[in-house]
């Protein structure tokens, strides 16, 4: 069987309507959207089609939306421009696992300007509570940051009900919608934020184009990339055309394709978890939550979720741990511990998400590898002690 890749929250393989849709600005089709000449201009309005698409998505005004290179950069603008100036008693209040592009951001500028970082913790069904993040806000909160839909888990977070008490309290959301869009509705006007973040190759799309959200009539924040005047003085790069051209396509087919989507991609996870439930000992992270149709996270108690992967691998199948690796230490997800899970359950987990592209057929077959797989560490495990 041909190798099988069932990681696609850390990224999704390019659909071939997106990759024929860039090709032509790859090759033929040539021009900086800056330029006045007739080049230029065709990539001008390649690019202004894009934005048209990606706000669709968004049921946003074009306007109201800046092109980057990454979720990433858009996240580090909002939280940089939130935070300048910002000094000690200053705080912002985010998720406990919100994704790092949020957290490191915030912990540097804690390091820097003494601003205090209030990390709200989510319950044991991987859900932050909106009454408990509500109350930690306040006249000195200068920014604060819920994600959408968890990275890691799939739980969908209560970003609407939490931008209502931020507009209360004048204080500015920002949500990181980066694991939503393309898999479940996201128009920001009911989210209620004031600024949202996504990423096309979460979706099918290409690596290295992304979009911020700014809600209109504020005062949008300070271009964290300067030089030019590019996105209406808002970042300033020359546009990557073909990223931006493919972007426009993945959100129209996102868009348009959305019901038929979610319910191929609500059957392969379903299928997947009827499963799991065969198997001795695993328990499914964040089930009893509001989740995206496309992600599981798993437990399987008595195994080591580093050697687990590997041995998929190695019989061809591609998923995640959700564990990071420094210096020859492997450490448990911060996402898992926030839920308040210990050490050897947190690394005794995998995350299990699909694409557009998977079928039943593979999720059948990799259930048989993966009880096979399992039951062989657990036995190793029991010699060894």
């Amino acid at each position: 069987m041909r190798y099988v890749y069932f990681d696609n929250n850390a990224t999704t393989p390019l659909d071939p309507r997106v990759r024929a849709a860039m090709a032509a600005w790859l090759g033929e089709s040539c021009g900086n959207p800056s330029s006045a000449h007739r080049a230029g201009q065709a990539a001008r309005e390649a690019v202004e089609a894009a934005r048209d698409r990606v706000a669709a998505l968004l049921a946003a005004d074009a306007a109201e939306i800046v092109l980057t290179a990454s979720g990433t950069e858009a996240n580090n603008t909002v939280v940089a421009d939130a935070l300048r100036g910002a000094a000690a008693g200053n705080r912002v209040v985010v998720s406990a696992f919100e994704h790092p592009s949020i957290l490191a951001a915030c912990e540097a500028w804690a390091a820097s300007a003494g601003v205090e970082v209030v990390r709200v913790a989510p319950g044991a069904e991987g859900r932050v509570d909106a009454e408990s993040f509500g109350a930690e806000l306040g006249p000195r909160t200068r920014l604060a940051a819920l994600m959408l839909v968890n990275n890691e888990l799939g739980t969908v977070q209560p970003v609407a009900a939490v931008a209502a008490r931020c507009r209360e309290l004048g204080v500015p959301l920002l949500c990181d919608a980066v694991q939503a869009a393309g898999k479940i509705p996201v128009a920001v006007g009911e989210l209620g934020a004031d600024y949202v973040t996504i990423g096309a190759h979460k979706f099918h799309g290409p690596l290295g184009a992304a979009a911020l959200w700014i809600r209109a009539g504020g005062a949008g924040p300070v271009p964290f990339l300067v030089g030019g005047a590019q996105e209406r003085r808002r970042r300033a790069s020359t546009v990557n055309v073909p990223a931006v051209v493919g972007f426009g396509v993945a959100c129209e087919l996102a868009r348009t394709e959305r019901e038929e989507r979610t319910r191929h991609l609500a059957s392969l996870r379903d299928r997947f978890e009827a499963g799991v439930a065969s198997i001795p000992d695993a328990e499914i992270h964040g089930s009893g939550a509001p989740r995206v149709p496309h992600t599981s996270n798993v437990a399987f108690h008595g195994t080591l979720n580093q050697e687990l992967m590997m041995r998929l691998d190695l019989a061809g199948f591609a998923v995640s741990t959700g564990a990071a690796c420094g210096s020859g230490v492997v450490e448990p997800s911060p996402a898992l511990t926030a839920l308040g899970l210990d050490r050897e359950h947190a690394l005794a987990s995998l995350r299990v998400s699909f694409g557009v592209q998977n079928t039943l057929e593979e999720v059948d077959a990799f259930l048989d590898v993966l009880a096979h797989e399992v039951a062989a560490l657990r036995a190793a495990a029991a010699v060894a002690r």
